[in-house]
C-alpha cells in the first residue's frame, strides 16, 4: 500500500511563525498517489448510497468531484460569500479572528438527500460544521465526512463528534 504521507511536504512557519503547514501538492501532482488518495477516501462510503458529495472550497474541490465520480453521486460546491452566482443559503461562524461565512446554492440538494461532506484537510472543524450545517438547513442526511488529512491535535473531530468521520492520514 502506498505511503500517502511521504507525498506531503511540511512547511514551518507558513503562513505565520509557529504554524506547521502540511502542503498537498506533491500528492496531486503525482498520479499514483492522488489516485489512491481519491480511493481511499471513497472507499468506506461505497456502499452508502451517496446522492452527492458536498466539497469545501478550494482544496475541498480537487477532492469532492473525483470521489463524487467514483461514487456515482452529483458534486456541490461550498463557497466563500458571494462566489455562488445563484440564489444562496448561507451560514457564518467563527474563526481565530473574526468570522466567515459560507454559502451553498438553494436548489443544490433535495430534502431527504444522502450526502458525503468532504475537505483535505481536518483542523479545528468550524469549516466543516458550519458546512453541515448548510446541508442539513437543506434537508439532506448526512451519511459521512471524509478527509486526506487530519490534525487530530486541534480537536475537530471531537467538534464534529455527532456525524461519522474517515479520515486517510492522521498527524
Amino acid at each position: 500500500m502506498l505511503d500517502l504521507k511521504a507525498y506531503i511536504r511540511d512547511i514551518p512557519d507558513f503562513p505565520k511563525p509557529g504554524i506547521l503547514f502540511r502542503d498537498i501538492t506533491p500528492l496531486l501532482a503525482d498520479r499514483r498517489a492522488l489516485a489512491a488518495a481519491i480511493e481511499r477516501l471513497a472507499a468506506p462510503y461505497r456502499d452508502k448510497a451517496v446522492d452527492a458529495v458536498v466539497a469545501v472550497e478550494a482544496r475541498g474541490f480537487i477532492f469532492g468531484a473525483a470521489v463524487a465520480r467514483k461514487l456515482n453521486a452529483g458534486f456541490v460546491p461550498v463557497r466563500k460569500k458571494g462566489k455562488l452566482p445563484w440564489r444562496t443559503t448561507s451560514v457564518s461562524y467563527g474563526l481565530e479572528y473574526g468570522t466567515d461565512t459560507i454559502e451553498m446554492h438553494t436548489d443544490a440538494l433535495k430534502p431527504g438527500a444522502r450526502v458525503l461532506m468532504i475537505d483535505d484537510l481536518l483542523a479545528t472543524g468550524g469549516t466543516m460544521a458550519a458546512s453541515c450545517q448548510l446541508a442539513e438547513k437543506l434537508g439532506a442526511k448526512i451519511v459521512g465526512l471524509t478527509f486526506l488529512v487530519e490534525l487530530t491535535a486541534l480537536g475537530g473531530r471531537e467538534k464534529l463528534a455527532k456525524y461519522p468521520i474517515h479520515s486517510v492520514i492522521q498527524y
